[in-house]
């Protein structure tokens, strides 16, 4: 293939004109940022946490990503099985552990219940039974 010696103005006009506003290029870096935006959920897992160190935890997440525009916090609290409240009688089996505790929480707290839309466990894929999804309210 030859290349073409000079450019007409026409030719270079048109091809100015192109790399001001290209159309029909498909920008990947802008595709993935809109990803990202759609998804835009946040992940912590609290596994190894105590049950006033979890409560602590929530409600620093619950705030901050509400304020930082995420709109799902998805928190992974196991399931409970390898938990040793079986053995005290004095504990409760559900609330002591954090799968039940963690909600419960958020529902008492007014102030955290106020920026929760909806609160679900998650998907098989997200965790299933030992995961949140928690959706945030807009600010």
């Amino acid at each position: 293939m030859k290349k073409k010696e000079d450019l007409s103005n026409t030719d270079k006009d048109q091809w100015d004109e192109y790399l001001k506003n290209p159309k029909d290029i498909f920008d990947k870096e802008l595709a993935n940022k809109n990803l990202f935006n759609v998804n835009h959920r946040f992940r912590f897992d609290l596994h190894g946490f105590t049950l006033v160190e979890a409560n602590k935890k929530v409600y620093e997440l619950i705030i901050n990503c509400q304020e930082k525009g995420f709109k799902e916090i998805l928190l992974i609290t196991g399931k409970g099985l390898h938990s040793n409240t079986d053995q005290n009688t004095y504990v409760s089996k559900e609330l002591s552990k954090l799968k039940f505790s963690v909600p419960e929480y958020i529902n008492s707290n007014k102030e955290l219940s106020d920026k929760i839309y909806s609160m679900e466990q998650a998907s098989i894929i997200d965790g299933g039974e030992g995961a949140i999804i928690i959706k945030l309210k807009n600010l």
